[in-house]
């Protein structure tokens, strides 16, 4: 049977090259050649077939979906649909409001035009909400005691900035003798929500990176 770097057969080779792999990061002494080895693997062949397998799922979840759904598995979705629905009116009815409440159709990094904004948004001007999101930590220099600061709907930093969804965003201004505190973890934001297009800019006559606004009494 042929052999190979490692002396062994072919099959053997596979397993030893696997615990290599594996191990190589907790061993910093590891001889010199394990790198070599391990640079003998075929990246190409390996990202060729986690590419193959991302497509096969992809166009299994897809040919799922076309499938006509039995009249049980509508029904299903119809009752989860309107569950939901009733959930969602609701907690607006408490004052309790998301992200998802906010978008409206624009391209992302798209310009901003005040005709984009719902009836639905429109209605929220001046109304005081609560609102779930995260701090997010570029917009803070500072642990405690913060006047100011970017609440974004989830701790990724695509939610802020150019190429972001504007509708993402909040600008967070604490009114006077309020302050918040830092954290990582989600936290709720209550206040007046204000859609203020004219503040918000690069420029004076430039793009928004903002058009939300909540004057908040509490973050917690």
């Amino acid at each position: 049977m042929p052999r190979d770097v490692f002396g062994c057969c072919p099959r053997t080779a596979t397993i030893a090259m696997a615990l290599l792999a594996s191990i190589a990061p907790l061993l910093p002494s590891l001889s010199p050649v394990a790198p070599r080895l391990l640079a003998q693997q075929s990246p190409a062949k390996d990202t060729q077939s986690r590419d193959e397998g991302s497509r096969s799922a992809a166009k299994a979840e897809a040919k799922k979906l076309e499938e006509p759904k039995s009249p049980a598995e509508q029904k299903e979705a119809q009752r989860k649909e309107a569950e939901e629905k009733a959930q969602r009116d609701a907690a607006r009815k408490r004052g309790e409001y998301t992200f998802d409440d906010l978008k409206f159709e624009i391209e992302r990094g798209g310009a901003f035009k005040e005709e984009m904004l719902t009836d639905a948004i429109r209605s929220l001007n001046k109304k005081t909400m609560r609102i779930r999101g995260y701090i997010l930590p570029t917009s803070v220099f500072q642990q405690k005691g913060i006047k100011q600061f970017v609440l974004v709907r989830d701790n990724q930093e695509c939610c802020f900035g150019p190429g972001a969804m504007i509708y993402d965003c909040i600008i967070v201004e604490m009114q006077e003798g309020k302050t918040a505190d830092f954290a990582t973890r989600p936290v709720t934001v209550q206040g007046r929500f204000e859609i203020d297009s004219s503040s918000y800019r690069y420029s004076p006559d430039g793009d928004h990176y903002a058009i939300f606004r909540i004057k908040a009494t509490e973050v917690k």
